[in-house]
């Protein structure tokens, strides 16, 4: 893997230094990751161990696939083979996406081997002969068609949660709200197998005795969290769990694939993969280093740092910590937990079982470069709330802030240097003895100084987005420096000035490459090149270097008289055309990708085969006829009765990320998840006011692309005759979300698709009414709810559009 240390040389804490233990959440082997799991787990922990490793701090980052579980054994079922085929195919394709994104684990494993049954059921004697663990009878379901207990993966239904109902909630936990299940709990359950209806048997289990372990847990939680500088997110999750009562938690599972159970009774059950997962950090490191336990049971001298998403938080903080904490041994805990929240696709959620978003794999496929992948997703990093992938967003980043700010730079300097005698310096580093003494150049190094000192404290706290956009500041001040400087003309004019000017630009490309070494250590690695400075060979930020101030005397990182390597460009620009081919490429799902595939061949197939078809014919079944209800929807004026309004609730929302004037809102209209819906308000509503506010939605729009981002509906709003004030409609404040506003005329069920470049935009009429206040009509008839009329506060007199 990239920069992953030779296998022979296996790291080992070493006394007086700092010893960092590093883990990210180990991907489950069943599916293909997405770029929500690899911004969520390996690639925030890779970026964290690369600046562990520039500190000099002794580093090791331990990952893995989860192998075991019901996940598996559904996916071998899928597919016609056994758990152990899955097993081998996925974590070949989970090992060639992580080394192509630069991912530098010390150690990449399985769950599946060895070490893992070793260590696991070691664990499990010691909770035994503590008295941790208890035995009961469960009630599970059990398939006759199938003639087996159903895990909780096994099972789906429609969740029990109120306000939830998502129909395909598995087991173990609701995909669409969250909530932690039991399969009994599900309405409606079925066999995922089978799809029959699955009854209820008795089955004996083995559980760990979690309010037993309450005031150890809790001691542990409560040091740690304030010394380990918890994140929020994680903090709020683990309260939660404590706040709703820990309850024994049933360890094993009646299935094949798994850690055994080594004990009598239960020889033909398996560990329970919440259970064993965790382990697997533990037994991965063992197949790093036989010496393992100098790692994991050496609490006073390694630190362990564990990277996940939000959905795997209480099994780190509540269900590991227990285990370990049960066996009565002197384990290396948790220190540090670094939790984000979900990066969200276009319209909607990733989604490994539907196949929605962009894969590893497809990463790979677009030709984008692996450190373009990487800088996008850590400065879209969902650190504190859901983030949003848009293609639109992804070339705004890579074509302002790569191209024209990173790359600009570092190309402007180096060009210049490499520009030949009279016109540059002939590729030489040029001399610079009085640089103190240039006031500008003194400036940028005070500027820059802070900057780095801001970026270590950022890196040190895990706040890695905050110290990407550190970093990248240096480059907008080198920018600003070259561009104030006027070099060009300095070159001429004054030659020691533009000597110091061009040896302190080209420190900063220097410290650049450092710097941004953990985000994108491809980028770093063709800037040393460039450099001529041998790989790996960046500036030391040691604690014991001594050198921790270099950053103010940027014009000390290289030697008078080094000679660079020819200067090339770092980045290329994406384009509209290429935007545009990749959102409609990677719309939909992976099952609907390789459908609309398998049909387009076979068209191309039925068109090379048939001959016989006439030129004319061909246009008559392309054409839409004219007479078709859809055509005519579109084409005609629109009468009020096909307007579909709803109640909305604004969940989300944020600034387009390519246009000014444009939000992009998330907004709950009563289905199953939100709709994206783009509308030009910027300039006329604060962000702040946007957020959380009931709406009312025009739901039956033809979807259309805005800058980039397609909009599935329109928020209603008035605005005065000459559109100099523009304010939202209200719905009343009890008016429940997903209702339909309705008025006189109204057909309850609209069925066309609208356009919104109908005219019936302009007939929509404002009537003024009492205290100032407007009730939304369209001419004169009133929008109204159950709990009655939507308004408008201080517009006179105006539209609704």
């Amino acid at each position: 893997m990239g920069d992953t240390p030779a296998a022979n040389s296996a790291k080992l804490p070493i006394p007086g230094l700092r010893n960092i233990l590093i883990t990210s959440a180990l991907p489950y082997v069943n599916n293909v990751p997405h770029l929500g799991n690899i911004i969520g787990c390996v690639l925030s922990a890779d970026v964290f161990a690369r600046y562990c490793r520039l500190r000099g701090y002794n580093t090791i980052y331990i990952c893995g696939t989860d192998e075991y579980g019901t996940a598996t054994e559904t996916k071998a079922m899928e597919e016609n083979c056994s758990p152990k085929e899955i097993c081998d195919k996925y974590h070949s394709i989970h090992k060639e996406v992580y080394e192509w994104f630069d991912i530098s684990f010390d150690e990449f494993g399985r769950t599946s081997s060895p070490q893992q049954t070793e260590v696991c059921q070691s664990i499990f004697h010691k909770l035994m002969e503590n008295n941790w663990l208890s035995e009961n009878t469960m009630q599970q379901l059990y398939c006759d068609t199938c003639q087996r207990f159903l895990a909780d993966r096994l099972v789906e239904g429609t969740c029990p949660t109120v306000n939830c109902n998502y129909e395909s909630a598995r087991g173990d936990q609701c995909e669409n709200c969250g909530k932690l299940l039991n399969p009994a709990e599900l309405i409606d359950p079925k066999c995922k197998a089978c799809r029959t209806t699955p009854h209820i048997r008795d089955t004996d289990h083995l559980f760990l005795e979690l309010p037993l372990l309450r005031e150890k847990l809790e001691e542990y939680i409560n040091s740690m969290s304030v010394a380990g500088s918890w994140s929020q997110n994680a903090v709020q999750a683990t309260q939660a769990w404590l706040k709703e009562g820990l309850k024994s938690r049933c360890i094993t599972r009646d299935l094949k694939w798994g850690v055994p159970v080594p004990h009598e009774k239960y020889k033909d059950k398996v560990f329970y993969v919440w259970f064993d997962a965790p382990i697997g950090y533990i037994s991965i490191t063992a197949c790093y280093t036989p010496e393992w336990e100098k790692w994991w049971k050496n609490p006073e001298n390694v630190e362990l740092y564990q990277f996940m998403g939000k959905d795997n938080v209480p099994f780190h903080t509540v269900m590991f910590p227990s285990t370990l904490l049960g066996t009565g041994e002197k384990w290396t805990m948790m220190k540090s937990i670094s939790v984000t929240e979900y990066l969200n696709y276009e319209t909607g959620k990733f989604s490994k079982s539907k196949g929605v978003g962009v894969f590893g794999n497809d990463a790979k496929e677009t030709k984008i470069p692996a450190e373009v992948w990487r800088y996008y997703l850590l400065t879209n990093r969902p650190e504190v709330s859901d983030t949003l992938f848009t293609w639109a967003d992804l070339q705004a980043k890579l074509n302002s802030e790569l191209l024209n700010n990173l790359g600009n730079f570092v190309n402007r300097v180096l060009s210049f240097i490499a520009k030949p005698e009279g016109a540059g310096y002939n590729s030489i580093i040029p001399d610079a003895p009085d640089a103190e003494s240039h006031k500008l150049t003194r400036d940028l190094g005070e500027k820059v100084g802070n900057l780095v000192d801001q970026y270590l404290d950022a890196m040190g706290k895990v706040k890695l987005k905050h110290g990407l956009k550190t970093a990248m500041s240096i480059s907008s001040e080198g920018n600003a420096y070259l561009q104030e400087s006027q070099f060009w003309k300095l070159y001429k004019e004054d030659p020691p000035s533009c000597s110091i000017v061009m040896k302190a630009s080209a420190g900063l490309v220097y410290l650049l490459a450092t710097l941004l070494e953990p985000f994108m250590p491809s980028f770093s690695k063709e800037v040393l090149r460039q450099l001529n400075l041998p790989l790996g060979t960046l500036i030391s930020f040691s604690d014991k270097s001594g050198e921790l101030d270099r950053g103010t005397k940027p014009w000390n990182f290289l030697p008078s008289g080094h000679c660079i390597e020819k200067p090339e460009p770092l980045f290329k620009e994406l384009k509209d055309e290429d935007v545009e081919y990749f959102r409609v490429r990677f719309a939909g799902s992976q099952a609907e990708r390789i459908l609309k595939a398998e049909d387009d061949a076979k068209k191309i197939t039925d068109k090379l085969q048939s001959t016989k078809l006439s030129e004319s014919n061909a246009k008559k079944q392309q054409k839409t006829p004219a007479h078709s209800s859809k055509a005519k929807s579109v084409e005609t004026d629109i009468s009020i009765s096909q307007l579909d309004i709803r109640v909305g609730l604004i969940t989300k929302v944020q600034k387009h990320p390519d246009a000014d004037s444009l939000y992009v809102e998330e907004i709950n209209v009563g289905e199953e998840s939100a709709r994206t819906v783009v509308s030009g308000l910027v300039k006329y509503i604060p962000l702040q006011e946007m957020e959380n506010r009931k709406v009312c939605v025009i739901c039956n729009l033809k979807p259309a692309t805005m800058r980039g981002i397609k909009s599935h509906a329109m928020v209603l709003a008035a605005s005065t005759g000459d559109h100099s004030r523009v304010e939202l409609v209200d719905p009343p404040d009890l008016a429940k979300v997903g209702e339909r506003v309705t008025f006189p005329g109204y057909s309850g069920d609209p069925e066309s698709t609208l356009s919104a470049k109908s005219k019936v935009w302009e007939k929509v009429q404002v009537d003024l009414h009492t205290d100032s206040e407007l009730v939304a009509c369209y001419k004169d008839v009133p929008f109204t709810t159950s709990a009655g009329v939507c308004k408008v506060s201080s517009i006179s007199n105006g539209l609704i559009r």
